[in-house]
């Protein structure tokens, strides 16, 4: 009996934190009957998919724009009809529920578009990176074995070896190609915009691994099995209903299909751009009056080292929220992006197959900039040793496990991630201070023992990223037949004034320990990184 009452106030609990949380975000208004119960009746029949998200926010708020790219803007009503044009085009191009579409494509409508058509036939997404070459492209392909792949037509060498025996289409088409490949447009024309019937199961959204340390692998996740993890980050991070999104990193990539998913729920307008360039994203911001604006740290860095001269009229008063993810910052890093656009940085640490861990607001970048921050509510984050037992001690280094209540399923390969009690690694080494912050201290296989002695990369790097005259730095292990290892710093630096090696090996040895110095400083022009801005720490360990 005491058992049963316990559930019930937790119950109790959860759905009034869900209640207040979503009503403070803006998302409870009041709304016209007829179409509030046409909209739960959308969500009923398609469920909280990206299909049922963008079929109910067509019936709440049809006039209102969903999104906006390089072509122009969509509204909720325009979008929801070409997606469902598209979807039976797909479907007469003889795509079927359960078969698989490849997605390589830039941030844009067709990706959207092609996101929400799949998801109404119940065809399975496979979204690749953009700067996959021809052999990583056809080696996702021969794994997860997509029936079409729908690419821009940018990429169309990459893709040709793998269209081999599928279904090739064009999203973004530059009006350069031979005209024997359909584009979606031509997919959608003559097709009809009437609301579809669900399909018998919904597809999957599979995203793809980093793969910085290796190949990437295809990430599947369960559908949340309640609104608790999303109001615990509306808590934490304040997003609000009817907002505008700017979307910079890609949409292939967790944090940003994240927040195309986060846009939806709050019926928000998205704005999309093909390319990234720091200037003209933070002018695009201010143009379209975003309130929320999506990067990853490296973008953040090229937002903040852009001259003071080159932002002179852009207004970035309406923007509340910038939102990260991706990686821990470099340096003070969250100090000067605060320092310049004010106290609205927020972020997020997790990755694929953990969705998130811990968010750090203003008030802990400012306190502790190096911080990850603190397990927003349902999130539990413990660490262990190596074998296997907690560390509870403050400041000792441990691998770092999350539970969250969203589900990993797997990689589509079969194999998983290590879990304990329930609980799942996140890939990564970490340790708490005395407020309960987590700190990164690295990849639990990027640890270097050199002479003995255990060396995190992340704490060297943050180091050298303080000097002035550093705008990048990697840190990684190379082999020493005296030490085991040892420490090989790759730097980027300013065009003028920039530090030598004597220098920079001259800062490490007086802050830190003698074994943390690197014996090697090489200076390259740029840090090999993918689309989303984490360095390919495989690609240095060739130079």
């Amino acid at each position: 009996m005491l058992d049963t009452l316990v559930v019930m106030r937790e119950r109790i609990d959860e759905a009034a934190f869900v209640a207040v949380t979503f009503a403070r975000a803006g998302m409870v208004q009041a709304e016209n009957p007829l179409r509030a119960l046409k909209s739960l009746d959308a969500l009923r029949r398609w469920g909280t998919s990206i299909a049922g998200g963008y079929a109910s926010a067509a019936i709440r708020r049809p006039s209102a724009t969903a999104l906006i790219d390089d072509e122009g803007s969509l509204s909720f009503a325009e979008l929801d009809q070409r997606a469902n044009e598209l979807a039976r085009g797909l479907s007469a191009a003889g795509i079927a529920a359960g078969d698989g579409i490849a997605v390589i494509c830039r941030n844009h409508r067709y990706f959207v578009e092609v996101t929400i058509a799949a998801d109404r036939i119940g065809a399975d997404l496979i979204f690749l990176n953009t700067m996959f070459a021809a052999p990583q492209v056809s080696d996702v392909c021969n794994q997860e074995r997509p029936v079409a792949i729908v690419y821009d037509e940018e990429f169309s060498e990459a893709v040709a070896p793998a269209s081999e025996g599928r279904i090739p289409l064009i999203a973004w088409s530059e009006g350069s190609s031979s005209g024997e490949v359909p584009t979606l447009d031509q997919l959608r024309a003559g097709q009809s915009s009437a609301p579809l019937k669900p399909p018998p199961a919904p597809g999957r959204v599979i995203i793809l691994t980093s793969g910085t340390t290796g190949t990437p692998k295809g990430a599947q996740r369960e559908q949340p099995s309640s609104l608790i993890p999303a109001a615990s980050l509306l808590a934490v991070i304040p997003l609000r209903a009817r907002g505008i999104t700017l979307i910079a990193p890609p949409l292939f990539h967790s944090w940003g299909m994240a927040h195309f998913s986060l846009a939806l729920m709050l019926t928000s307008t998205i704005v999309l751009q093909r390319g990234f360039d720091p200037e003209q994203s933070l002018i695009a911001a201010a143009r379209h009056g975003a309130e929320t604006l999506v990067i990853v740290p490296v973008m953040l860095q090229r937002m903040v080292d852009l001259p003071a001269d080159a932002l002179l009229g852009v207004d970035l008063s309406r923007l509340k929220v910038i939102a990260a993810s991706g990686s821990t910052f470099p340096g003070e890093l969250a100090l000067r992006a605060m320092d310049r656009f004010g106290d609205t940085l927020y972020n997020l640490y997790g990755s694929t197959e953990v969705a998130w861990a811990t968010v750090a607001g203003p008030a802990d970048l400012r306190d502790a900039p190096g911080t990850a921050g603190r397990p927003p509510r349902g999130t539990v984050v413990k660490l262990f040793d190596e074998h296997d037992r907690p560390v509870t001690e403050v400041g000792v280094t441990g691998r770092i496990f999350v539970g969250n209540g969203l589900g990993f399923e797997g990689y589509t390969g079969g194999e998983t991630k290590q879990q304990i009690d329930g609980l799942m690694s996140a890939g990564d080494l970490g340790h708490f201070d005395a407020e309960g912050r987590l700190y990164i201290d690295g990849r639990d296989d990027e640890m270097i023992i050199s002479g003995g002695e255990n060396v995190f990369p992340r704490e060297v790097e943050d180091l050298l990223a303080d000097h002035p005259g550093v705008l990048e730095v990697a840190v990684i292990g190379v082999a020493d037949a005296d030490w085991g290892q040892r420490l090989r710093a790759f730097v980027v630096t300013s065009a003028e004034g920039g530090p030598d090696e004597a220098e920079l090996q001259a800062l490490v040895r007086d802050r830190l320990a003698r074994y943390k110095v690197p014996r090697e400083v090489i200076f390259i022009d740029e840090l090999p990184r993918n689309a989303t801005g984490k360095v390919l720490r495989r690609n240095l360990e060739s130079q």
